[in-house]
């Protein structure tokens, strides 16, 4: 029945039975044009203070920020604070008056953690959209510099967050009534399913039933209709019928809503006491995944002893990569059990194999091998990894190896074997130590301290091998892979204290770095029974020979171990070491003044202009192609740390240097001979760049600096060129990083006078006829007896076609050179000359000459023969040609004879 039609029950019956017969009349509404006072309805309205409104105003955009949050939509997040913003400075006033708004702090707080968690997620930031990146970097700047403003109030809030935060409570209850409304009405809508269900039901076995019982389900259903209508009928107004479908007040929201919220908390409480009461205890709320049973250690009853732990142990371990299972809670228990193994005695080697299976819980705690452990499990890790090398020391009956099987293994009775190894459980700790270091900001205070745990892990290393030493049972390889860890850590620390006594002269009184370099390489040289280990070694001892400037030593080595040969068949880290020493050794050639050896060792790094990546100290960005995330992350792995880096400045400033000392004198003496080669492509690409600038400034950076130089150089200019490359600038830059600053400046000046004079000869030897050597001394500012060598060997390397006179101390010039004019007449000559040689070429192979000759057999007579031939057919074809010119001639002869015997013939007549 309609709730428009309002009648009795009488009247619902007789309209079941005779629906026809019945016209219901619908009620007459009032218009409401001509309603008087009485009828109107009063609406309620509702006066707000200026500090509720703002205050609303404020929570609004906080709830929308709060629900972007929660799907980490991070451009609505910053348009919702830049929102927050403009309601809060709508709101100055009131804030001045009551001062800011706890509420406000608290999500200021909330949103500043929220960035800072997301900024350090670095694998999440990676995989957001471009939009939320941008959106992140944004709001993270805009947040940094508007919480300025409320560093006291956030840091009090942060000092005690629970103190007067009574909103916080409320939108926690308003969430919690929203949660429980939504479980009851969950509920509900279940209970009026099967309600449903069970009358329909009902009405189907009903429909086989007599008439008495349709009156029955008639009453029944009429009750429920008269339920619902009376419902209805609180609602409904006949004299105001419009009234219902205008839009209601808010008047009583606010009273209905805290009767609601205490309703539904009774409600759950009531139901919390219901489940306490039969017995199965409050709720708890579960974790995700397979939930795991944490173990008992031991009943009470159980004898604690070898076995009973060794058992318990197993039961532990076995857990061990299994889903659902927490690592926390394995290393916890293996601490606990190693706890209750120490205070019943059970002795060391129980202990050693507890702590074996801790380390090994702890290096499994964080499965994603491309990211490096946290700082408190990496303490954990050095510290237990100390307690097990103790241990090990302390107890030399204990033998530890991986052949040693479960079964096999001696715990109660000594000699103790225990089935573990020291020197894969040190390896492992190093390795996690370098991608911590890889993983920290090389700028940051947190790499400085990571860096700290290096004397640690070297102490380690150390004791290990001390270990190892005094062992029986030791075999070679291991003293070789121990040796070579250490090797690792020392060949790139620079000793001061043994460089500047070698310098002096003296001997040191210790062992120095030299020293235990060259003990542990010796010893895998004749020990390592593979290449990997030795190449290594060879490699880091080259590397510390060069970085101490020992030349001729790491030169020697270098050349006798022929890796530059096979090298690029090795693996990329072993190449990467390759590098790194290839390019030590160009600076301690240039440094001892070898230009030539230090251009002939960096070339092929700086060549290609990847030296970055080839000394894995950064990646660089792919132009033809993208890597693949994978890729990236290998390459990320390979990376040096910082602190192990090689300047590229100051690589790329000696590489240029040394090949500007090598290009201009050789450009000076080959400038007009067509077949000049060039010794340093990436030099030259730098000139033509410079060439190539309509404005050219004054120098500023390095590159600029080397390029200024070149150009004073090849004018002679040799002051001018010290200027450019010896100045403040690039002290600071690059020439005070070495060791020895001012001895690297003498040696470069005098390169640059040596070089400048060589210029200057090649360049002014057309102009002049002689030139005397005290005058170039002076010019130069060189000893005579250096400037009377440098010009001997130019004359004998016939570099300068001279030949010096001793009484008048003169270098006579012969002038062979080639003038100009002279000089290109060659090269046409030679251009031409190569023209024709193509020519030939390719008449030879319209002769079909194009069989390979090779020397006896049967070919060779074909050859031969065919050139036989070739030779035949080119005679017949010129006598051919000049029997046709003879016939011409003879042709022509004879016609000049008819037309003279014609003439004289008319002249007689």
């Amino acid at each position: 029945m309609s709730r428009f039609f309002k009648g009795s029950d009488s009247e619902s019956e007789s309209s079941e039975s005779e629906p026809e017969n019945i016209v219901q009349q619908r009620p007459t509404a009032v218009s409401k044009a001509f309603q008087f006072s009485d009828d109107e309805e009063e609406t309620k309205r509702i006066v707000r203070s200026a500090k509720d409104k703002r205050y609303e105003e404020l929570r609004e955009t906080i709830k929308l920020l709060k629900n972007h949050k929660k799907i980490k939509d991070m451009s609505k997040v910053l348009t919702d604070f830049e929102q927050l913003g403009k309601a809060y400075e709508k709101a100055r006033k009131v804030v001045e008056k009551e001062g800011v708004p706890r509420f406000y702090i608290r999500c200021l707080v909330e949103l500043d953690d929220f960035v800072s968690e997301c900024w350090e997620d670095r694998e999440g930031r990676k995989n957001m959209s471009k939009s939320n990146a941008k959106g992140l970097t944004t709001l993270r700047q805009k947040l940094r510099k508007y919480v300025r403003d409320f560093e006291t109030e956030m840091t009090e809030y942060k000092e005690n967050p629970d103190e007067g935060d009574e909103e916080a409570e409320d939108e926690e209850g308003d969430e919690d009534v929203s949660e429980s409304d939504d479980e009851e009405d969950d509920e509900e809508k279940d209970f009026l399913k099967k309600d449903d269900q069970l009358r329909s039901k009902f009405l189907k076995d009903d429909d086989m039933s007599s008439d008495d019982d349709d009156d029955g389900m008639a009453s029944w259903t009429s009750g429920d209709e008269d339920d619902s209508s009376s419902s209805d009928d609180e609602a409904y107004d006949p004299s105001n019928l419009a009234a219902m479908f205008l839009k209601k007040t808010d008047a009583g929201k606010g009273d209905d809503k805290k009767k609601e919220k205490r309703k539904k908390e009774s409600s759950r409480k009531r139901r919390d006491e219901d489940s306490e009461d039969d017995g199965e205890g409050a709720w708890e709320k579960v974790k995700g995944g397979v939930p795991q049973e944490k173990p008992k250690m031991f009943g009470k009853d159980v004898e604690i002893n070898h076995e009973a732990v060794d058992k318990k142990l197993h039961e532990i371990v076995s857990a061990r990569g299994k889903k659902g299972t927490d690592r926390i809670d394995q290393i916890d228990l293996l601490k606990e059990l190693r706890t209750v193994a120490e205070a019943n005695n059970l002795g060391p080697a129980i202990s050693v194999k507890i702590v074996f299976n801790t380390l090994a819980a702890i290096f499994d705690y964080n499965p994603n091998i491309a990211t490096c452990m946290k700082p408190e499990m990496w303490e954990s890790c050095l510290d237990y990894t100390d307690q097990l090398m103790t241990m090990l020391r302390e107890n030399p009956d204990i033998v530890t190896g991986t052949n040693i099987v479960d079964e096999s293994e001696s715990l109660v009775e000594s000699p103790y074997r225990v089935r573990g190894c020291i020197l894969t459980v040190i390896e492992r700790m190093d390795e996690e130590f370098i991608k911590m270091l890889q993983a920290c900001d090389a700028h940051s205070t947190e790499y400085v301290e990571r860096l700290k745990d290096e004397q640690k892990v070297c102490t380690l290393i150390k004791t290990l091998q001390t270990y190892l030493e005094n062992r029986t049972t030791v075999t070679t390889e291991e003293l070789c892979r121990v040796y070579l860890r250490r090797l690792e850590h020392t060949y790139y620390k620079f000793d001061h204290e043994a460089f500047q006594l070698s310098q002096t002269g003296q001997k040191p009184t210790g062992e120095t770095s030299l020293d235990l370099v060259d003990k542990l390489c010796k010893y895998i040289y004749a020990k390592d029974g593979t290449d990997r280990l030795r190449t290594r070694a060879i490699l880091c001892h080259i590397y510390h020979h060069a970085l101490h400037d020992r030349w001729f030593q790491a030169r020697d080595l270098m050349l006798m171990s022929h890796l530059q040969d096979n090298i690029q068949h090795s693996d990329i880290p072993l190449q990467i070491l390759y590098n790194r020493t290839m390019v030590q050794l160009g600076l301690c050639a240039f440094r001892q003044g070898t230009i030539r050896d230090a251009h002939n060792c960096l070339v092929d790094i700086q060549s290609g202009g990847r030296a970055k990546e080839l000394l894995a100290q950064g990646l660089l960005l792919q132009r033809q192609q993208d890597r693949t995330q994978e890729q990236e992350k290998i390459e990320k792995r390979r990376q040096m740390p910082y602190h192990m880096h090689i300047n590229l400045e100051l690589l790329e400033c000696v590489y240029l240097v040394s090949a500007m000392l090598m290009e201009i004198p050789y450009m000076a003496a080959h400038e007009f001979d067509a077949r000049r080669r060039m010794i340093s492509k990436n030099f030259h690409h730098v000139m033509r760049m410079s060439e190539r600038q309509t404005l050219t400034g004054p120098p500023e950076n390095m590159r600029e600096h080397v390029v200024a130089a070149s150009k004073a150089m090849k004018t002679g200019n040799w002051k001018q060129c010290k200027n450019f490359i010896i100045n403040e600038k690039m002290n600071g830059k690059v020439w005070d990083l070495f060791v020895n600053p001012d001895t690297v400046r003498n040696m470069i000046t005098s390169k640059i006078q040596e070089e400048s004079l060589r210029t200057y000869l090649f360049t002014y030897s057309s102009v002049y006829d002689s030139l005397s050597l005290n005058t170039l001394a002076d010019m130069f500012e060189l000893d005579w007896a250096v400037v009377h060598s440098i010009i001997s060997k130019m004359i004998i390397n016939e570099e300068l076609m001279a030949s010096l006179d001793e009484p008048t101390e003169t270098v006579v010039l012969h002038r062979t050179e080639p003038s100009r004019l002279q000089s290109l007449a060659l090269q046409l000559s030679d251009k031409v000359g190569s023209l024709v040689d193509n020519n030939e070429k390719i008449m030879e192979m319209k002769q079909g000459n194009f069989y390979p000759f090779q020397k006896g057999g049967q070919s060779d007579y074909r050859n031969k023969n065919q050139d036989n031939d070739y030779r035949n057919q080119r005679n017949q074809r010129n006598d051919y040609r000049h029997d046709r010119h003879d016939r011409h001639d003879r042709g022509q002869g004879n016609w000049n004879r008819r037309n003279q015997r014609d003439r004289n013939r008319d002249r007689n007549y």
